[in-house]
């Protein structure tokens, strides 16, 4: 093996298969002398990988704990188990965990043949993670996207809208982030012509075309997520004030389930919505807080009828 930067490469993968190696047992496998070998681990160190040698009996060249992670060098089954192992974290519904794993899963999927793709899809296929009931998310469509994201191309969507119909959306995708126990695409819409959040479990279809798009200016996207799937996006937007701190509020209310704000060291402002008053009064009781209503004003009042209808439901109402 006389190609340098072949014969580097297989000794990573040599170093990374069992703890230990000796100079003469990792010459034998690379066809080389010990001093070719000390070479190839300097030139690992160079790149980052730890490689401590420790004399003596027992000793030899040794992987080592690093203060970063280079990159690593995986035989298929490793890059196999790694990805599936990635699709699972990445609908764990772990908070913080999904687009974490996401992320790695989309350089994984870039860098691997078609064949260990494929194996990839059919292992993931056999597995499941059971995590609290919320829409599916196609684990593929999830991937595509990331990977149109990092590469900045443009997307058509076969989406789904809030009242059933189904159309094509040609869209720039910026971000793909998890709110709650839902997957959602940040992207600019390119036919509407202003920027739009896209549930993952209403896209039916997606595929990348060969058309690299500008980045744009990009508004805050976790704010402007939190909003559309909210507010902006239901038929009745909603404010109260909670007569509760905003910590034990935000352990009560979900993010998904609207935005709350700090309104003094004892109360605060939850802007939320829903396309029945009734239904949003019957969340807010839930919550168990005393609030206010600062608006619709039919709010109050639908709370109000709620309240007197538990009244008469109470010992000795009739």
């Amino acid at each position: 093996m006389t190609d340098p930067t072949r014969r580097v490469l297989r000794l990573l993968s040599l170093l990374q298969s069992r703890p230990v190696w000796t100079g003469p047992e990792l010459a034998a496998e690379l066809g080389v002398t010990v001093r070719s070998v000390r070479r190839d681990v300097d030139r690992l160190r160079e790149l980052g990988y730890p490689v401590p040698a420790d004399r003596g009996h027992g000793g030899g060249y040794r992987l080592g704990q690093g203060r970063r992670l280079p990159p690593l060098l995986l035989q298929p089954e490793e890059a196999v188990a790694a990805a599936v192992g990635l699709r699972l974290a990445a609908a764990s519904g772990i908070d913080g965990l999904g687009e974490a794993a996401l992320r790695t899963l989309t350089v994984l999927d870039q860098m691997m043949p078609p064949g260990l793709r494929e194996e990839v899809s059919a292992v993931a296929g056999a597995v499941d993670v059971v995590v609290p009931a919320g829409p599916g998310v196609d684990a593929d469509v999830l991937v595509l996207l990331a990977r149109a994201v990092r590469t900045r191309v443009l997307v058509r969507l076969d989406y789904e809208t809030r009242d059933g119909r189904r159309a094509e959306r040609r869209i720039e995708p910026y971000r793909v982030l998890s709110l709650g126990r839902r997957w959602y695409l940040f992207a600019w819409d390119v036919d509407r012509d202003d920027w739009r959040t896209f549930r993952l479990d209403r896209i039916h279809g997606a595929r990348t075309t060969t058309f690299r798009f500008v980045p744009r200016p990009v508004p805050d996207v976790e704010e402007h997520v939190r909003r559309s799937v909210t507010t902006w996006a239901c038929a009745h937007p909603v404010r109260v004030r909670l007569l509760v701190p905003l910590e034990r509020a935000e352990d009560v209310v979900p993010p998904q389930a609207g935005r709350l704000t700090a309104d003094g060291p004892a109360a605060c402002v939850l802007e939320a919505g829903g396309d029945d008053l009734a239904e949003t009064a019957l969340h807010l009781v839930r919550t168990g807080f005393e609030l206010e209503v600062l608006d619709p004003p039919e709010l109050a009042e639908v709370l109000r009828e709620m309240g007197r209808r538990m009244l008469r439901a109470g010992p000795g109402s009739g």
